[in-house]
């Protein structure tokens, strides 16, 4: 047996990886490609008599393995002699395939197995560690016979064997059905075909892990689409023949993220569908990743593209309102009329009725509210009857006897507070019964209050810090973005206002003073939370980007500047006392 060597390894670039460069990348996978020599077609019957492998990172051969087999049990027969080369007496003093594997194995600890047929090869191998119990590692593996089906043609090569792709690209090797160099042919095939995929986007494992057949030659007719598309940040826009407007992206480099719809690694149904119906992409360069996130969430909002979920009918948000009555109940409401009659602020907006209705159904059980629909007023109190819910003690107001509209108000005066934002007592009445239900063994319904109780606080949370933010007439900040430069961000009341980018920090000044001439004017919101100039996700999105950004300047509404109160939803949600969103430079 030929043992194992090692070279040294070409060294690898250290490398930030941007949201669109997810995974990794095939120039820093280390691949095993392997090729054995057997007695025969079977698996468990036949055996193997060579082995040959190759390792390879980075386009570069950093260690090989080789070594003959003796089969214990098989024959070699003349036809398998004639085709390989091998004979029983170049295998008599070759070691047993026990001995062997391990080595093998150890080999190829870490990598990407390769083979041409795969199935044929890592069948053989994993059946012989079943039969003498060893381990065999949960590699990817790669078959060079699929990934060829997906790029070369069959009006390019008759077939798709090894010795007929490596004709048709020239290797070095010629493969002679003998491992060693079966397997340095196919390494080579495999960095040829890398340079295929390349050309349709596929740059790392786990896009060439995912290549399926379907629709793939359809998306290969649609990529000339992707043709002069911008490498920078911005937003794109998929079109169809009316230029009606299919689906809308945000990339912080668009040209890398269209490609990407068009290689193999896209088999999500609705692309496919989309990419199929698509004529047309239309670009919008951004000055930055934030901006280019900003300008998707405003498009999607006005433009409602069928392809998109996100940001789409934000009018059919529910909130969690107190009703305008003499004794007032919760509702789950959208229409804008209600939240205006509120005589408490509304909590919200859920994106889906059913999670508004399960907060709903926490609090009413949490504290005593009336429940019943019945309207009632001071004529009809004295007749009013217990409602069902009554009956069973859980109804609050005239329903449980209280007919002095101070003394119910003072009931729930604590709900009152929760929805102003003071969620300490929501928090502690969950706790209690949650620990009441566990006692129970009702362990199901007190995970039903435990999610209810974090998705009114998660809820609360985010409007907390949308109402601070749009209180803010004027803020500016930047943060670290590509090239080393920095990304410049005018806010207004909640709302980017304006965007911008310098390569260098010394420039910021004179950037900032330009972008503060030309951007948007923004009203001040009103009362509501929908009466305002601003999406309450681009808000959101804004606060997020604030967390890590530096501030320039901020032009307070008032004395509080930019915060959040001590006890607010916020603290609760993030249980770390007081967060004060101001970090002067």
């Amino acid at each position: 047996m030929t043992a194992p060597f090692d070279r040294a390894p070409s060294a690898l670039h250290n490398t930030q990886l941007s949201f669109d460069s997810l995974g990794t990348p095939l120039s820093d996978v280390t691949f095993v490609i392997v090729d054995l020599e057997t007695t025969g077609t079977r698996a468990g019957q036949s055996e193997i008599t060579e082995i040959g492998a190759v390792k390879t990172r980075g386009g570069e051969v950093i260690g090989e393995f080789q070594t003959l087999v003796k089969p214990e049990h098989s024959v070699i027969s003349p036809f398998v002699a004639r085709l390989t080369g091998i004979t029983h007496a170049m295998v008599d003093d070759a070691p047993s395939i026990s001995s062997v594997l391990p080595s093998f194995l150890e080999f190829s600890i870490g990598a990407v197995l390769v083979a041409h047929n795969a199935p044929f090869d890592i069948g053989f191998l994993r059946s012989a560690c079943e039969r003498l119990d060893y381990h065999w590692p949960a590699s990817t593996v790669l078959d060079t016979v699929t990934l060829a089906r997906r790029v070369v043609g069959r009006d390019e090569v008759r077939n798709h064997k090894l010795s007929t792709l490596a004709a048709h690209f020239g290797t070095q090797v010629e493969p002679d059905h003998r491992a060693l160099s079966d397997a340095r042919a196919t390494g080579e095939l495999l960095h040829h075909l890398f340079e295929r995929f390349g050309g349709y986007g596929v740059t790392t494992l786990e896009e060439l892990s995912t290549v399926r057949q379907s629709g793939w030659a359809k998306r290969q007719a649609k990529s000339h689409l992707a043709k002069g598309v911008p490498s920078e940040p911005g937003v794109y826009m998929f079109l169809d023949g009316t230029r009606r407007v299919l689906y809308i992206g945000k990339s912080g480099n668009m040209a890398r993220r269209v490609r990407g719809y068009f290689n193999a690694s896209e088999n999500r149904g609705r692309m496919a569908e989309m990419i199929t119906a698509a004529q047309e992409v239309s670009c919008l360069p951004c000055a930055h990743a934030l901006e280019a996130e900003v300008r998707e969430i405003r498009l999607i909002g006005e433009l409602a593209p069928p392809y998109n979920r996100r940001s789409k009918n934000p009018e059919r948000n529910s909130w969690i309102v107190l009703s305008d009555e003499l004794f007032p109940r919760l509702s789950v409401v959208r229409a804008n009329s209600a939240l205006e009659r509120s005589p408490a602020p509304p909590l919200g907006p859920f994106r889906s009725r059913k999670s508004a209705q399960a907060v709903k159904e926490l609090l009413d059980t949490l504290y005593p509210v009336k429940r019943c629909t019945a309207t009632i007023t001071k004529r009809s109190l004295g007749e009013h009857r217990p409602c069902v819910s009554a009956q069973v003690g859980q109804c609050g107001g005239p329903c449980a006897g209280i007919t002095d509209t101070d003394d119910y108000r003072s009931s729930i005066s604590e709900l009152i507070d929760l929805l102003a934002g003071d969620l300490s007592s929501l928090q502690r009445l969950a706790a209690e019964r949650m620990q009441r239900l566990a006692g129970e063994a009702r362990f199901e319904t007190a995970a039903e209050v435990r999610d209810a109780m974090r998705s009114a606080v998660a809820i609360a949370s985010r409007a907390e810090q949308v109402s601070a933010l749009r209180r803010v007439p004027e803020l500016i900040a930047a943060a670290p973005g590509f090239d080393s430069g920095w990304d410049l961000a005018i806010i207004r009341h909640g709302k980017l206002a304006g965007a911008g980018h310098v390569s260098a920090r010394p420039s910021m000044g004179e950037s900032l003073t330009a972008l503060q001439s030309t951007a948007e004017w923004v009203p001040a919101p009103g009362p509501l939370p929908q009466e305002t100039d601003s999406l309450p996700e681009e808000t959101r999105l804004l606060a997020g980007w604030l967390e890590t950004a530096e501030l320039i300047s901020v032009i307070p509404a008032d004395d509080r500047g930019w915060s959040l109160p001590r006890q607010g939803a916020t603290s609760h949600a993030h249980s770390s006392g007081a967060v004060r969103l101001s970090n002067p430079v």
